[in-house]
Order: C-alpha cells, then structure tokens, then sequence
C-alpha cells in the first residue's frame, strides 16, 4: 500500500497524542510533572520519581505494551569539555547550566524510557528525576521484561540504583571497577590526550609521495 492510500485515520496525530497525555494523567494525577506534545513528531511526558513504576504499569495498561529501551541521561555540561576540543588550545567558556531537554527536570540525571502502542502506531518518551543523594528509581523489570538489561547497563554506567531488580551485576566492565564511564564529570583520558575522534596518522602509499617518486627516477 503506498502512502497515498494510507487512511489518515491510521496517522498518528498530535490531537491522539494530546489524550494519552491526558489518559496518563487520569491514571497518575499529580505524579505526571510536565509534559510536551512536539507538533508532528513526539511526546514527552516526565513524572515523578515515586511514580516511575506505577506509571510504566499504566502506560502497559494504555496499551504501551511495546517497550523500546531505558537508559539515563546526564545533563550536567561535562567539567572536560567537548571532545571534539583541542587540549592544546586554550579553554574555551562554558556554560555550566544545567539543561535537562524537553519536558523539563529537577535534578543532573535522568532515567528515560520508550514505550509504543503496536496498533496505534504512536509512541511515549517517558522520564523522571534522579535524585544526586540517592540516585534510585523503582526496576520495571517486573512490569516489562526487557527492562532487565537496561538497567542492568545504566546502573554500571550511571551508578543508577533500580529497586526490586533482581541482579545488577556488571555487564562489561570488571566487578571491582570504580566510577560510571557515563557520567560526565568521568574523566576520559584518551579525550584529555588526543581530541576526538583524534588525529589520524596516515601513513603514505607506497610510490605515493613526490619524494619516493623522485628518488625513483
């Protein structure tokens, strides 16, 4: 079927999205914080941190049986710089804000999830605040069994804590390593030595140079 047979009814519009924010709010209340309806593209909801669970379930419940992924981001401008700076150049300013995107935030970090409804074709951008003092949120394990390995990657990454999670052990990285390699204020010492992605050293072809063909003759 191509797109000009494609019933407009089975796009997904904002005015559908719009509802399922509503929806979600009849279903959490208060605990959904913010939220925002990109026109033509997406939504964005953020809730409460005591509400991460219960609203993953009520999403279920909507119909958002799909699950995406979960990761964590953190917002805080890396104390290094960008990596794409030369470290022999010197510093440039910064802006130290803290900028935590659509739907707004509280706090550094964020745990961030994807939910899509399969047969209204219309998907969810679901995410809370971690506090600093405690980075916590309740494990969606329960709720969506593909949350196991996510969080089992944000935890080691971020140092984010999913109660109720039944094995957060280390995926790549060695059992007594210390730090989150995510988090911004990690130094990356390949970074702090080359710029990325580095200067490339490239070695000439043979009887590719002037020189090479120079001495040739």
């Amino acid at each position: 079927m191509s797109s000009t047979d494609t019933p407009i009814a089975e796009i997904p519009g904002d005015t559908l999205r719009e509802r399922i924010v509503d929806d979600l709010r009849t279903h959490i209340g208060a605990d959904l914080v913010d939220s925002l309806v990109k026109p033509g593209d997406d939504v964005w909801v953020r809730v409460s941190t005591d509400a991460w669970r219960r609203a993953g379930v009520a999403l279920r419940d909507m119909g958002f049986e799909y699950f995406c992924f979960l990761s964590a981001i953190d917002w805080m401008p890396s104390p290094f710089g960008k990596g794409e700076d030369d470290p022999t150049a010197p510093p440039a300013e910064r802006d130290d804000t803290v900028k935590q995107g659509y739907a707004g935030g509280a706090t550094r970090m964020q745990v961030l999830a994807r939910l899509v409804h399969p047969t209204l074709h219309v998907g969810v951008n679901i995410k809370c605040d971690v506090a600093d003092s405690e980075p916590v949120v309740e494990s969606w394990v329960s709720v969506f069994a593909g949350a196991n390995w996510h969080e089992r990657e944000a935890h080691e990454m971020f140092g984010i804590g999913f109660a109720g999670h039944p094995d957060l052990r280390n995926m790549y990285l060695p059992t007594e390593f210390e730090g989150h390699p995510l988090r911004k204020d990690f130094p990356l010492l390949a970074r702090m030595v080359k710029p990325w992605p580095g200067i490339v050293d490239v070695e000439p072809m043979p009887g590719g140079s002037a020189d090479e063909e120079g001495d040739a003759e």
